[in-house]
C-alpha cells in the first residue's frame, strides 16, 4: 500500500498567484497541467489560526478511531457537537477529512482522513 502524504506550508501569496497565473496561461493555450497536492498559507500564523490542536486532534481521532458520524467524533473527542461540526466543515474544505453519505439516516456522515502523514513545509 502507497503511503499517502499531503503538504501543508507556508509560502508568499506573490508565488501562489504566480503558479495560479502559470496554470491559467497553460489551461488556455490548451497544455496538460499536472496535479498538484497541497494546502498552502500566506503566513505562519494564518496556518496556525486554522490547524489548530483540537482541529489536528480530530485528524488523528478520525484516522485512529473511525468514528461512525460527527456525533460519535464529538463524544470521542469530549467536545461540544456543534463545535466539532465547524471545526470538521473546515478540515473537509481543506481536503484533509474527506465526507461520505452513510448507508443509514442515523450515520448521516462517515469521516475519513485520506493521507497517513502531513508534512508541514515552511519557505524562507
Amino acid at each position: 500500500m502507497k503511503v499517502k502524504r499531503l503538504k501543508v506550508g507556508v509560502r508568499p501569496l506573490e508565488e501562489g498567484l504566480g503558479e495560479f497565473g502559470t496554470t491559467l496561461k497553460a489551461l488556455r493555450d490548451g497544455r496538460t497541467v499536472s496535479k498538484r497536492t497541497g494546502v498552502y498559507f500566506v503566513s505562519v500564523e494564518a496556518m496556525r489560526r486554522v490547524l489548530t490542536e483540537p482541529r489536528l486532534t480530530l485528524l488523528h481521532t478520525i484516522r485512529t478511531r473511525h468514528p461512525r458520524s460527527i456525533a460519535a467524533l464529538a463524544k470521542l473527542a469530549h467536545r461540544d457537537f456543534k463545535n466539532v461540526r465547524a471545526d470538521v466543515k473546515i478540515l473537509s474544505e481543506l481536503g484533509l477529512v474527506e465526507l461520505k453519505t452513510g448507508p443509514r439516516i442515523r450515520d448521516a456522515v462517515t469521516l475519513t482522513v485520506p493521507y497517513q502523514y502531513i508534512q508541514f513545509e515552511i519557505a524562507v
